[in-house]
């Protein structure tokens, strides 16, 4: 986690995104902030499950600061993944911020339900997702910083 100590530590973020080119704008997005960051990325919801739980080819993973879901995600959708984040005494207090094509009041409502901390609505253009990322990481930050 950031600490007050440490508060230009990079952010270590885990994406959970099944398609490429979601994960290149969004390391696109990254690249344009001042935060330093160290991004993982997985693909699919199983996985996810392994690189938070440390199992299997994960047992090495860093603990991220923040994952980056996507909503749907083959095989298990991304709310059961966060439900599972939610439910595990090791992993509720990470942020979670929902990346989704939907953007019903449904799939928000059901989103935030899951425990959802942030909702973003895809796809959007480099510089509106740079500056939704970097509202997302100031509001993370400062709450790290508050909380410590």
């Amino acid at each position: 986690m950031v600490n007050s100590q440490n508060p230009k530590r990079a952010v270590e973020i885990l994406i959970v995104e099944d398609n490429p080119g979601d994960v290149k704008l969004t390391s696109l997005a990254l690249g344009i902030l001042k935060h330093s960051h160290q991004l993982s990325h997985v693909q699919h919801s199983r996985e996810a499950l392994d690189f938070l739980n440390k199992r299997g080819n994960h047992s090495e993973a860093k603990r991220p600061d923040i994952v980056f879901l996507d909503w749907n995600l083959p095989p298990v959708d991304g709310g059961d993944v966060l439900r599972e984040i939610r439910q595990s005494p090791d992993l509720k207090d990470i942020p979670v911020l929902v990346l989704t094509t939907s953007g019903s009041d449904d799939t928000k409502n059901e989103v935030y339900k899951a425990g959802a901390d942030f909702f973003i609505n895809k796809p959007m253009n480099l510089e509106d997702f740079s500056s939704a990322l970097k509202y997302v990481l100031e509001v993370f930050l400062n709450k790290k910083v508050q909380s410590e």
